[in-house]
């Protein structure tokens, strides 16, 4: 016989006379003896809603503890994100400046010995004393330009000649879009290519032979962009403020920008990608607002708030000519060479377009009827026509008889442009719209209205590419737009 709790023989057995069952009887003394009989307060209702009340008071304090804990975790984690996100900034700006100390000191280095050569002809020529020409400059004196010269001004003639005997076979080419296709434009592709820091593309220009496109940014910065591929080719790093305008030149490996930092650069490709500064250009005292390149790609003309234009040699970087009209004080904002380049057109923040004959820098027609500020003005390839944008819109001048002959009103116009072909007119404002050219007297039909997809309510600079396939935008969100007809229209149409 075993005991049923052990399971081993007793030494001392007993026998339970409720259930029969065999006991060792040390072992039944011993869970007798641990028993102890129930405390009186859990011995009642009363007494157990007490015991809860005190054991849920408890786990509550307890929960608060948590949570004042969690609270302080948060809290501490928030404060080294933000100290985490100081960091990130604050070596993100010492690494900019870094870069742009480098930069600078690449450019002394460049221009130390070119400085070196000139103060060392400067002391041979002088024989130790001040030379005559610096004795007549006084500090505010204005910087004197040798002229346009006569082998120029041939030069220029001669090309205007050319290109106007050239013009007068010129036709349509073939494979110009036609309206039909413009009418199926609608956004192909989205390109972020400048900082959102400090949003904006002032202004764009595009290499028809490569379909390159180079946009001038509000980040200070230039971009050359493929568009067939999509990448970016470089990017212009060097003005200290936004880039308000951009020019290729012909189709060479030449760039030009101007800055609201008073400087003109020229920029030319290393061969590797890479555009290096080769000429800063400090002949303004104020914004430069546009740049121009001649259609013989030897010269271009500058335009700045400062109330004058100046004639650059490309070559040398050396400012042949800086022209002020002394009738009246203007501030130059857009300026555009006539297609056989013996015109200048320019606009001004006084609402006033003015002509000029380049050969004797002398004003020869002066346009009014804008209100606002003039910011683009554009020729037309045939040369007869004159587009120009303002805050109140978009006039067309017939430069044969020096009249206004159509206007299209609506505010805040910001770009105009012909497309190469002098077929299509391209406005950009609040919105993007295509017009078809005409005569004078024939109507300019609205082709397509674009919607400016930025958001900003402002699209700032409008270019046709090649053949006017496509159309590249520039908005205040820092994105360039590509308008074109999709891929599965493009089939249809074939």
């Amino acid at each position: 016989m075993n005991c049923a709790i052990s399971g081993e023989v007793p030494d001392e057995a007993v026998v339970s006379t409720k259930s029969g069952l065999l006991f060792e009887k040390r072992l039944i003394e011993r869970h007798i003896s641990v028993l102890k009989p129930k405390t009186l307060h859990t011995a009642s209702i009363p007494g157990l809603l007490g015991t809860f009340q005190n054991e849920w008071d408890g786990l509550m304090l307890s929960n608060f503890s948590l949570e004042q804990q969690l609270h302080t975790a948060r809290q501490e984690l928030s404060h080294a994100l933000y100290q985490h996100d100081s960091a990130c900034r604050v070596i993100a700006r010492l690494k900019k400046e870094r870069d742009e100390a480098r930069q600078l000191l690449s450019e002394t280095e460049r221009h130390i010995p070119a400085a070196l050569e000139a103060v060392t002809a400067n002391a041979a020529l002088s024989n130790g004393k001040r030379d005559a020409g610096d004795e007549e400059m006084e500090p505010d004196a204005k910087k004197l330009c040798p002229g346009i010269s006569a082998e120029i001004i041939t030069e220029l003639t001669d090309c205007n000649a050319a290109l106007s005997q050239k013009r007068k076979k010129r036709q349509i080419p073939q494979t110009l879009a036609s309206i039909d296709a413009l009418e199926k434009f609608t956004q192909l592709s989205s390109h972020p290519l400048h900082k959102t820091n400090k949003p904006g593309i002032c202004s764009m220009d595009i290499l028809h032979s490569k379909d390159v496109i180079a946009t001038g940014g509000v980040d200070t910065n230039a971009v050359i962009f493929d568009c067939p591929s999509g990448q970016i080719l470089s990017t212009l790093t060097g003005h200290s403020k936004k880039v308000t305008s951009v020019k290729f030149v012909g189709d060479s490996d030449l760039v030009l920008t101007a800055s609201a930092d008073k400087t003109v650069r020229i920029w030319r490709d290393s061969g590797d990608g890479n555009y290096a500064c080769g000429h800063i250009l400090n002949d303004h005292s104020a914004e430069v607002r546009a740049v121009t390149v001649h259609a013989t790609n030897k010269y271009f003309v500058s335009a700045s708030v400062d109330s004058t234009w100046c004639f650059y040699d490309l070559s040398s970087g050396s400012c042949l000519a800086k022209v002020s009209d002394d009738s009246e004080k203007v501030d130059y904002t857009a300026a555009s060479f006539h297609p056989d380049g013996l015109i200048l057109g320019t606009g001004t923040s006084q609402s006033v377009v003015k002509i000029w004959d380049v050969k004797s820098q002398a004003n020869v027609a002066k346009f009014d009827g804008h209100t606002g500020e003039v910011t683009s003005i554009s020729f037309s390839e045939n040369g007869y026509f004159l587009a120009t944008a303002a805050e109140d819109g978009v006039k067309l001048w017939d430069l044969r008889k020096l009249r206004n002959f159509k206007s299209f009103l609506f505010s805040d116009a910001n770009s105009v442009e012909f497309d190469p072909s002098g077929s299509y007119l391209g406005i950009a404002a609040s919105d993007i719209r295509l017009y078809q050219t005409a005569s004078v007297k024939a109507e300019w039909n609205l082709i397509k209205t674009l919607p400016d997809l930025s958001g900003t309510g402002k699209a700032t600079c409008v270019k046709f590419g090649s053949d006017a396939r496509y159309i590249a935008v520039g908005s205040m969100d820092s994105n360039l737009r590509i308008f074109g007809i999709p891929s599965d229209e493009k089939a249809k149409d074939e």
